[in-house]
């Protein structure tokens, strides 16, 4: 968690059922010492995630590829903005020897959005997944991407590459999405989910939300059932947590009963696996939720 005080004042003020313990573990450590040599970033440290001393301590990271630096501004987002330093060559090598030295079965990669590249960043994912699959054969790959905005032939791309998973959070509810990601549109970010879906209808397609921004139940249920008409097969739903005082600030802690109810709606209008939950992430637990996902599907081709 941020370490402003304005993020302690509110922690003082959250549920019981959001607790974290800080990191201490020797293999967390052991991580964050090949992060540093790798020269890599992790969605882990720079969003803040609360769930960093669990995964690091597991040896699971999410790799966070095209650098630290983000060129939008999303009002819940603890990755700072401004302009990102050239694309590193090197990088899609180091995540697959990050991933070959942490024995990793599933690893997710996401980045920045790097809207001021040709292609946003698209072909530094393909580089990624390509030298992942070659060091790391039995690895399975969920990528969680930008919307790559005006972008052409961006998200073929990707999809081309064949990612085992491929994932793009909504993150909020539609009436909210101007303020919350003022440079992101809804019914864009759902197309681009329908689109891959249509392009490789043998990967699974993956949203995340988070509730506690202002939107009420009715419109949490209206976007999952926006999120099945693009055919998504996996939802996560977690509670947004502030990480500092410049961040939209929390509206409500939704309760245990309310993420069991997001849950229950979700498996009734389809989706093949649901992760629902106060610190459930887009990453968190990516693997294992992977391998339930499969394993409701049959291994079969899914549409």
């Amino acid at each position: 968690m941020s370490n402003c005080s304005s993020s302690n004042y509110e922690m003082e003020r959250k549920p019981d059922w959001i607790r974290v313990k800080a990191p201490t573990s020797e293999q967390y450590n052991e991580v964050r010492k090949l992060l540093r040599v790798k020269k890599l970033h992790t969605v882990c440290e720079e969003a803040s995630c609360p769930n960093i001393g669990e995964c690091w301590h597991k040896k699971t990271a999410t790799f966070m590829i095209l650098g630290d630096t983000c060129t939008r501004n999303c009002a819940f987002c603890n990755i700072k903005t401004g302009r990102p330093n050239p694309v590193d060559k090197g990088e899609p090598l180091h995540v697959a020897e990050s991933t070959r030295e942490m024995g990793l079965k599933h690893v997710v990669i996401t980045s920045v959005d790097r809207d001021e590249l040709p292609d946003g960043g698209a072909y530094q994912f393909v580089q990624t997944i390509g030298e992942v699959r070659r060091l790391c054969p039995e690895t399975t790959i969920e990528v969680l991407t930008p919307d790559f905005k005006r972008k052409e032939g961006g998200l073929e791309a990707v999809i081309k590459a064949k990612p085992d998973v491929f994932n793009h959070n909504m993150e909020t509810v539609k009436s909210l999405y101007h303020e919350i990601c003022p440079q992101a549109d809804y019914e864009y970010s759902l197309a681009v989910l329908k689109k891959a879906k249509e392009l490789d209808n043998t990967i699974y397609t993956k949203s995340g939300i988070m509730v506690g921004l202002g939107e009420t139940n009715e419109q949490v249920f209206e976007l999952m059932a926006d999120l099945r008409a693009s055919n998504v097969d996996f939802i996560t739903i977690g509670q947004y947590l502030r990480p500092s005082k410049e961040h939209m600030k929390v509206q409500r802690y939704a309760t245990l009963e309310e993420f069991k109810m997001f849950e229950d709606k979700a498996y009734e209008l389809g989706f093949k696996m649901v992760s629902a939950s106060p610190l459930t992430r887009s990453s968190h637990h990516a693997g294992s939720d992977f391998d339930k996902l499969k394993e409701k599907a049959g291994g079969a081709k899914i549409a």
